[in-house]
């Protein structure tokens, strides 16, 4: 099928979507374009800048760019460009540039904020059309970016709804993910796993909220966990560590019993697989959440339960366990995904070593969960590619989720209404709607 992508729209339907959303690669190119050259994407937390000078490279769809703390104190998001030759100003993916950046290339410096702070043998350019005080030869700032506590998301356009806008109703997943810091604030700790998978940047996105697929696709690791269970002593209380690769093992009653949400902009979040833990290190947390907020408030945080929240089309936080994914597109075929650990300010070493824990065991793409995925992942983008049929289906529930005004949806458990609300926005966008 030739894809006429003046009517890009033809391939989403409010059930099934045409396999070339996946594999064509001029589809991924006006994506480029039209998602990630408009939406609010996630850069970077301030955390991974606290002193001037200090920066964290990231993309925004194909655009390389710079987080980097100002002398003003403030984030700022600049294309990673020099104005005079165009080399780019940071290679590593962090760092700090001192008190402002140098290009490599002529020796040009910039403020830290991007403005041009002075330029070698500038008597050479007198008389010349060449203005140092012209915008265009300081280092360029992306359109927009701004800060949600301490999340920095950025868009190239200029127009657009604010972030907060953007935002809608999934920011309670960033607020929970703060709040449940005493000190009300979050911090990246440790390194990054960085994962190349070999598959379409949405077929990700789609599993982070399916519901069906978990005792199927990870069934050798939880019969390994369970199998490991077994073997220890009779009555003793399952591990931490094989409780969270187990429970991918529930039964499809168990999935279709949690709530699915959804708001516009194709962000989503499905309920909590585990309840609240009640050993030593939690209630250790929610005692420390006592102390500053009183009972009432502490359980009220605790009691927000959300699994894989997904901000589309950029990157998912898991509330409970303080990870966040973030997802950057690299070809038709192939996805990068970083995976960051925090640490909620003012609670233990032990709490933070949880999250750790969490990190290698499902995150980390030596562990025994994720593998399962990215496999599937390859074997989807495969049979994508095949004559074996035109459409993908997203049927299950379709039709029964419930519009509770203000842009939120809700559904069953088992429902497919986050990926169906993933290619509303979609169509959104390649339309030039959203």
């Amino acid at each position: 099928m030739a894809i006429d992508l003046n009517n890009i729209g033809a391939l989403v339907e409010e059930d099934q979507v045409h396999k070339a959303v996946y594999t064509d690669a001029d589809v991924f190119d006006l994506e480029m374009d039209r998602i990630f050259g408009h939406a609010w994407v996630y850069v970077g937390h301030e955390s991974q800048i606290p002193n001037t000078g200090d920066y964290h490279q990231a993309l925004i769809g194909r655009e390389s760019v710079v987080l980097i703390r100002g002398e003003d104190g403030k984030a700022h998001v600049l294309y990673n460009r020099c104005p005079h030759k165009g080399a780019a100003l940071v290679v590593n993916p962090c760092g700090n540039a001192g008190r402002f950046l140098r290009c490599p290339f002529h020796g040009w410096n910039f403020r830290c904020d991007g403005r041009l702070l002075s330029v070698p043998a500038r008597e050479g350019y007198e008389d010349t059309r060449l203005d140092t005080r012209d915008p265009q030869y300081s280092v360029k700032r992306v359109a927009r970016y701004a800060s949600y506590r301490g999340f920095v998301f950025a868009s190239l356009a200029e127009d657009g709804p604010s972030l907060e806008e953007f935002l809608g109703g999934i920011s309670l997943s960033i607020d929970n993910f703060c709040d449940r810091a005493p000190e009300g604030e979050v911090e990246v700790s440790g390194g990054v796993f960085r994962v190349r998978q070999r598959s379409n940047w949405k077929i990700f996105f789609e599993n982070l909220n399916d519901t069906s697929h978990p005792m199927v696709t990870h069934e050798s690791s939880v019969n390994a966990a369970r199998a490991k269970y077994k073997s220890l002593p009779e009555g003793s209380e399952m591990p931490f560590q094989l409780h969270i690769i187990e429970g991918n093992g529930e039964p499809y009653d168990f999935w279709g019993a949690l709530e699915m949400v959804a708001y516009d902009h194709g962000h989503s979040y499905m309920g909590a697989i585990f309840m609240p833990p009640t050993d030593r290190i939690s209630l250790e947390h929610q005692a420390s959440l006592e102390a500053v907020h009183g009972a009432e408030k502490a359980r009220e945080i605790l009691a927000v339960q959300r699994h894989n929240s997904v901000i589309y089309p950029s990157c998912s936080p898991h509330t409970s366990f303080q990870q966040l994914r973030v997802i950057r597109p690299i070809s038709v075929n192939e996805t990068m995904v970083e995976i960051y650990t925090f640490r909620l300010k003012g609670t233990s070493d032990e709490f933070y070593q949880r999250s750790v824990a969490y990190a290698n065991i499902v995150n980390s793409p030596s562990s025994n969960v994720m593998p399962d995925d990215i496999e599937v992942y390859a074997r989807c983008q495969e049979g994508l590619q095949t004559d074996g049929g035109d459409w993908v289906s997203h049927h299950r529930e379709a039709g029964r989720e419930k519009a509770e005004g203000d842009g939120r949806y809700t559904a069953g458990g088992l429902s497919e209404l986050p990926m169906r609300n993933q290619f509303r926005a979609w169509a959104g966008y390649m339309t030039k709607e959203a």
